[in-house]
This record gives C-alpha cells, structure tokens and sequence, in this order.
C-alpha cells in the first residue's frame, strides 16, 4: 500500500515508477473535466463506494467549483501539487505533453493519468475528445456523446470505429448500470419471468420543476445552444430501450434491431402565447404582479422553497456556483443578497439578443424565454419478425414487438421512470422501486403476483451513476494491469461496445428526423446508408 501511495505522490522517473508499479495492483487514475453536477456524481461514488479508481486531477475554469471539488476527493488538505489543479482541460493538456516530454528524458514527474472523466457543456465534447485523442487515454464522456449526428460520427471514427478498441471507452448510459434495471433485464432475458418480450412503454417523467430550471430557463433550453431534449435528456432511454429490446445477454450476440422509427412531440407550455394576462409585460418573476400565483415563480423555487430552507446543493449551486464558500465566509443572509440579485437580473428591449443568449437568466418568466426544446414527445419503435433471419439459426427474442418511450416534463415525479412490459406469459409493471410480475396462469389470482423490490443504492439514477463508474474503473484497472485486453475489458465490465453507445444516438437523430419530417424512417434503410457513409470517410 505504501508502494501504491508512493507512485501516486511523489516525483519519480520512468524506471523507478515502473520497478514500483511492478509491486502492486495499481488503481488506475483520471482526470475529471468538470467540476459540476456529473463531475462530481463520478467523483463521489469512487469516494463512498470505495471504487478502484483514483480521481487524481480537476479541470474547471471556476476557481470555487474547482477548490471545492479538491477538497472533497484530491488533495482534501493543504494546497494543490501542480497535477491536480487547473483552470481548463487546455491547461492540463499542455501540462501533460510537458510531463510525457520531461519523463522521456528521464526526468523525474509525477505520475500521468490513465484516463478522462468529461462532464462537461455537450456541445464540447467534441472539440475536448478529438485534443486528447494523441494522448491514447481511457474515456469516460457524459451523454450525450455530442449534440450533432455529424459530431457523433466524428468521434465515433476517432475512438476507432468498429475496429477493435485501443482504449476503454464509455459513456453516461447510467440506466444500463442501476441494480432496478439489471434485475429488470435478468428477470426478462435470463429468467424469461414472462416469456417472449412483445411490447414496452417506457415513460421519463421530467418532473415540472426540473424541466423549467434545465430546459426553459438553463442550459439544454435551446436547440443551437445544446440540441434536442430527446438527446440531451432522453438519450440514455432510448440506449435503455435498446439494451431491454435488441441485445442478449451475451455480449456478442446477434442483436436485434428495429424496423421502423417514428415521432411526435411538442412545446405545449413554455411560449410567449400561453403567459397568463396578470403577468403583463414582465420578464422577470422578482417584477411581475402575478408572481404569487405563479407556480413557475423562480422566486418561491429558489429562494423560498430551497435556500430559505437551508438547501446549498443542485440547483442553487448552478444560479450562484460558489454559493457554500459566500455563505461559509460572509453568512447565510449575504448569500441571500447573492442568491436574490441574480434571479432578479433582468433585461429589456434595447438588451442586445447575443447577450440575452449568451447566459442563463433563472430568474426569468417561463414564458418569456428564448426556449425552443420540446416539453412532451413519443418515440415508437417497431421490430420485425427477424426469428430465422441470422445465418438460419433461430434465435429467441427476435420476433415482431414494439417500444413506445414517453418523454414528459409536468410531472410530480423527477427522472423516476416507469413502464409496462408485456410478454407471452406475463406483464411486467415497473417503477424506480419495484418490479411487479403478474403471469397468466394466475388468472382471476391478481395477490400471486409477484413484488420484487431491489436493493436501494446510493448515488444518483438509482445507483447507476456508480454502476457505471465502477464498470469503468474496473475495465481500465484490469487494462492497465495486463489482466485482460481493451476489448475483453470492455465487454467484461463496460458491457457495451463503442457501436452501441453510437448506435443509441443515432436512434435518437433518426427519431427526429422522424417527427421533423411528418414521417416513418425505415431504421434498416437509414443506418445501413449511414454505415455506408462511415465506411467511406
């Protein structure tokens, strides 16, 4: 242990850190690109779960954010090593090329890192993946991958494509990883609890309250600003979907993929013609006069609701990022002043529009914003009888079904999904809870159905978010330490392979492509031309 703690702490040359890594088992480390709200969701289940996993440095270019980070899962005392701490991913990377060159010479450094945990803005990833890809690191990126089909395909070919892979990689399909959902698909494709699978409805309940703090007044609110909410919110439904519906449990298995793709969707609520007449021409709720009855009131959400109540976190800590360190240093009612003089910053009709677009206003009037993301949509997903269709061996599962996802922002519930499976012997009904099975044989016997409660985990989307950092740590431990090969690891522990992670996104275009166009997209026939299209570049 004291060998493990030595190679991460002290500066040594190649050959002395080589003689020590020889010793001992090493935990591998990483870098996290933000220090935001899924930064900090990997970082601190490597921290409670005890994960092997060494989160080992912090970009962010807000000063606060970034100390605070540290504090809980680097350096935690004392100051920062000049490895830890830096201002943006481009300061790391400069960092990293010197040290690579230093150490190459012989000199002594600290040690590198083994890979990126990207948790940054969506329309960056591109631009940040694309930097660190002559560096050869392991990828951890935050869904979505990117928030163009264009962008996606770019850093599909980068990362290797469908060649075998040279670095793990993964991506924040936190719903594959939660304990619910892996009961949930053993019970379907394991114990076949009710027969053939012949239907989904899948529903994402948004919750009110989120959906106008992240997509009419936040970042994901507008399509040029981020992309489709179908993307940035529901992506990993769709993969969700998928996972249930097209793959066995063998990874390798033919999957099974659907036929046709179709889509409808609207913004119902959030537009200037649906703003009630008492509130006038305000912009801003800390001016209207219908405040008080309004439930949209980012005055009753933030101030009322959650810091009169003493409440720092998610999302008080996205209107003011530093707001621990104001209230830790000047007190609880200078904070208020912070809080309060932000929400109610307003603008007017000689405000120009790249300013009112350039930052997020929370204290806006829902119905006054430059908001353009849907509030309600369906996906359906249709599948074909495909059951002789793999080299004339039959195969289970693969007859004609059919997936209906509902993505829905006013709802009581936030991001708690629920849906119905039926199968040939069986429903399934499902929520972040519990799992109930009701089989036909227990006709007129509705008290036989079976309640299957799995265990609750900590962490954020029912303990996927450390599902998934705990499958990626583990693939790159066993990489680093030559137990297994990138792509063993990868389907060992990752259990979805690059094409996959891809090809959930690209459903996600295709459904838009879909309800843009008023039509049904043949899914065959679309990624069959873009598959063409990859192999041509």
């Amino acid at each position: 242990m004291a060998e493990a703690r030595q190679v991460d702490a002290e500066k040594l040359t190649a050959s002395e850190r080589t003689c020590l890594c020889s010793a001992v088992r090493r935990k591998p480390r990483f870098l996290v690109i933000g220090a935001g709200q899924r930064g900090t969701a990997y970082a601190s289940a490597v921290a409670r779960e005890a994960l092997p996993a060494v989160i080992t440095a912090i970009a962010d270019p807000i000063r606060s954010k970034r100390s605070s980070f540290g504090k809980k899962y680097i350096w935690r005392v004392g100051a920062p090593r000049q490895d830890q701490d830096f201002d943006s991913w481009q300061h790391f990377l400069e960092y990293e090329k010197s040290r690579r060159e230093a150490e190459a010479a012989g000199e002594k450094v600290y040690a590198g890192v083994d890979g990126i945990i990207l948790c940054t803005q969506d329309q960056t990833h591109k631009g940040i993946l694309q930097a660190f890809g002559p560096l050869k690191l392991h990828v951890l990126c935050e869904k979505p991958i990117a928030t163009t089909l264009q962008d996606c395909q770019d850093i599909y070919l980068s990362l290797g494509g469908a060649r075998s892979p040279e670095r793990v990689f993964s991506t924040g399909h936190v719903l594959r990883y939660s304990p619910h959902n892996m009961l949930l698909r053993k019970l379907l494709l394991e114990d076949r609890a009710i027969g053939e699978l012949i239907s989904v409805e899948h529903t994402e309940p948004v919750g009110w309250f989120h959906f106008s703090h992240s997509y009419v007044r936040g970042n994901w609110r507008k399509e040029s600003l981020a992309a489709p909410s179908l993307l940035c919110k529901s992506c990993h439904d769709i993969d969700f979907i998928l996972w249930l519906l097209c793959y066995k449990t063998d990874f390798g298995d033919p999957a099974h993929m659907p036929s046709l793709v179709s889509s409808v969707g609207n913004l119902s609520l959030f537009t200037k013609r649906r703003k009630p007449e008492a509130a006038g021409n305000a912009t801003n709720c800390f001016s209207c006069s219908h405040e008080q009855s309004c439930n949209w009131s980012a005055k009753k959400m933030y101030v009322e609701k959650l810091y009169d109540k003493g409440h720092r976190d998610f999302p008080v800590r996205v209107v003011v990022p530093d707001i621990e360190e104001i209230t830790a240093k000047a007190g609880n009612e200078y904070g208020w002043e912070v809080l309060t003089q932000i929400l109610s910053s307003d603008y007017d009709a000689s405000t120009p529009r790249a300013t009112i677009e350039s930052k997020q206003w929370y204290g806006r009037c829902v119905w006054e914003s430059d908001n353009d993301v849907l509030d309600d949509q369906i996906v359906t997903l249709t599948w074909d009888d495909d059951s002789r269709s793999v080299s004339s061996k039959e195969f289970p599962d693969r007859g004609p079904k059919t997936a209906v996802f509902h993505m829905v922002a006013f709802t009581e519930a936030q991001c708690e999904r629920r849906g119905k499976i039926s199968g040939t012997h069986g429903e399934i009904q499902y929520d972040s809870k519990e799992i109930r099975i009701y089989r036909f044989d227990k006709f007129l016997q509705p008290e036989a159905a079976e309640i299957f409660t799995p265990p609750k985990a900590a962490g954020g989307h029912g303990g996927g978010d450390g599902g998934l950092m705990n499958g990626f740590s583990k693939a790159v431990e066993a990489v680093i330490n030559d137990e297994l090969s990138v792509e063993q690891a990868q389907a060992k522990y990752v259990g979805c392979t690059l094409k996959e992670a891809f090809m959930s996104h690209a459903m996600v275009f295709a459904a838009e492509e879909a309800r843009l166009g008023r039509k049904i997209v043949d899914w065959q026939d679309w990624w069959a031309k873009l598959e063409q299209r990859l192999l041509s570049q």
